[in-house]
């Protein structure tokens, strides 16, 4: 029976939070405002067998399906929220399992690092994915596992603040998320993402 890793209902995808996630995934890419469900679970290749679940139980789109080393992640969504929900309930049934049996989020680093140095935002904007810092902004970085817990955390610190978001990773031994902006805004998009986390479980 597979383990249900995490069971993350999004009510709204975020405008940044929906662009990023639109720069890599390979399924049918969701719209702005749009519910979407993302599960992970362990060991990765049963999530296959999940997806068809999903696919069937309701009317969905699969944006993301991914089988990494150890575990496999889905991503579907819709403009409806019923359909999410019904789709997500499905998967529920064939693992029977319970919402409640996902693994509690886990808070691994948080930290605020205030007027980044110019020669830091260089190096941060190397591996970016998403807009780039400059010199002066504050930055947030956060570490949580399961990984997929990033794309929560990200979308609530989005809806909580005005922020750049430089880069999220969602897939694999733990998440990361790294926002810029003026400092007041930066605590603000912590707060709201810590708050997910908590919601899910975290300390």
């Amino acid at each position: 029976m597979a383990e249900l890793r995490s069971f993350i209902f999004i009510d709204q995808l975020q405008p940044q939070t929906l662009a990023y996630l639109a720069t890599w995934i390979r399924g049918s890419l969701p719209r702005r405002a749009m519910a979407a469900q993302i599960i992970e679970v362990a060991p990765g290749i049963d999530i296959e067998a999940l997806t068809d679940v999903a696919l069937k139980g309701a009317d969905v789109r699969a944006g993301m399906l991914v089988v990494e080393r150890q575990y496999g992640y889905l991503e579907f969504h819709s403009r409806s929220t019923a359909e999410v929900k019904a789709a997500a309930h499905a998967v529920l049934s064939a693992l029977g399992a319970d919402e409640a049996d996902a693994k509690r989020s886990e808070i691994l680093a948080s930290r605020v690092v205030n007027r980044v140095d110019p020669q830091h935002a260089f190096l941060i904007n190397r591996n970016r994915l998403g807009s780039m810092i400059v010199g002066g902004e504050s930055l947030y970085i956060l570490e949580c596992q399961p990984a997929s817990y990033a794309i929560l955390a990200c979308n609530e610190a989005e809806k909580a603040a005005n922020i750049k978001l430089i880069d999220y990773r969602m897939i694999g031994a733990s998440g990361r998320l790294y926002l810029s902006g003026d400092e007041a805004e930066i605590r603000n998009a912590r707060d709201a993402a810590e708050a997910a986390l908590r919601a899910h479980g975290a300390r």
